[in-house]
């Protein structure tokens, strides 16, 4: 339990859209865990995109640019949330949390209080979903409440910032390769591939004997080869130049932005294309004659399928998954950590400590 005599706690709060300077170290009340939910002492979060797309306003449908280049003020609040609704300040973000329960709401079991858990980023009531650390408070602080079935207990030797780095990339990569419909022997073209869904997507893919090129930075090649790429094409390069159109079963993508139409050609007829992201740029050209005269198969992927969770976890602890993390930072260095990120020089996740 949090100390009594201290019923506050450390926590970085967004205080509205724009750059790091927005991110601001604060002292708010410990929250108190509600019916049904626990109460989490967390040691380890991690960065995502969607972190950096809901501080800079990028999901605003009036920006068109790539993440990077995208910050945007105050004005620009009223489609600024993940699902176009608009956002309040300030807020707690954070999609990724692993630490201990600490206490227990009305009608969940006290046994669960010192549970090593694994936070779901799903919250589901009913026919409503909200992502945890978008909608809700999230992990960038020292403690939160999540619905009991949202803390999930997990066993595994890796520290709380390294299995962080899991939840929002691994669950979004294995929803991808799954709607994507990849199978043993297909080859599979992974797009931001250095990054943390790019890698857990890599991972997925091979582990379901897939052959994997990977697109990312030349000096990424090593690192990505390591985890089983079966090749490594330089950003920038066209794909169906290089492979020829028709090359591949399925593309995950999570860049967009120019190379979106290069991305189609590249594949095979009744291909998959899936998507979780546009880093390059949201508004893209499409031709719908490669889409219909190929009879493919195009994949929005944002919320996943009740029970891929308990799938990651298990992946988690069985080892078809283990964490890629480029570098730790504290809690209170998020904006460092944010701005590491953006730098693309990494490859796997930067992971948060918590203490």
């Amino acid at each position: 339990m949090p100390d009594r005599a201290s019923p506050h706690m450390q926590a970085m709060l967004l205080a509205g859209h724009g750059g790091v300077d927005r991110l601001i170290a604060s002292e708010v009340p410990i929250p108190t865990a509600g019916p049904g939910e626990v109460l989490v002492r967390l040691g380890g979060a991690a960065v995502n995109n969607t972190d950096i797309n809901l501080r800079v306003g990028w999901y605003s449908k009036s920006v068109v640019e790539a993440t990077e280049a995208t910050s945007h003020g105050e004005a620009d609040t009223r489609d600024a949330g993940w699902a176009g609704n608009a956002l309040h300040f300030p807020r707690i973000q954070g999609a990724d949390g692993v630490g201990h329960i600490v206490a227990v709401g009305a009608g969940v079991r006290a046994e669960r209080i010192g549970s090593r858990v694994i936070i779901d980023p799903i919250l589901r009531s009913g026919s409503t979903v909200q992502y945890f650390g978008s909608d809700t408070p999230g992990s960038f602080a020292q403690y939160t409440c999540v619905p009991d079935s949202n803390a999930v207990t997990i066993h595994s030797h890796w520290s709380d910032p390294e299995l962080a780095t899991f939840p929002c990339s691994s669950l979004a990569a294995l929803h991808l390769i799954s709607r994507a419909q990849v199978q043993a022997g297909q080859r599979v073209l992974i797009t931001g591939a250095s990054g943390g869904v790019g890698t857990a997507a890599l991972q997925w893919a091979v582990a379901r004997g897939a052959e994997v090129t990977a697109i990312a930075d030349a000096s990424k090649s090593a690192a990505l080869e390591t985890l089983g790429a079966a090749a490594v094409l330089p950003r920038y390069q066209g794909v169906s130049q290089v492979f020829g159109e028709s090359a591949f079963d399925a593309v995950i993508d999570v860049v967009g932005g120019p190379a979106f139409p290069d991305l189609l050609i590249a594949l095979r007829p009744h291909g998959h294309y899936a998507t979780a992201g546009a880093i390059a740029g949201p508004v893209v050209e499409l031709d719908l004659r490669t889409v219909y005269l190929k009879d493919l198969t195009l994949h929005g992927c944002t919320i996943p399928p009740t029970g891929m969770f308990a799938d990651l976890v298990r992946a988690i602890e069985d080892g078809t998954l283990r964490p890629l993390v480029a570098a730790t930072y504290h809690l209170s260095d998020l904006g460092a950590a944010q701005q590491e990120f953006l730098l693309k020089r990494h490859v796997g996740k930067i992971a948060l400590s918590i203490d």
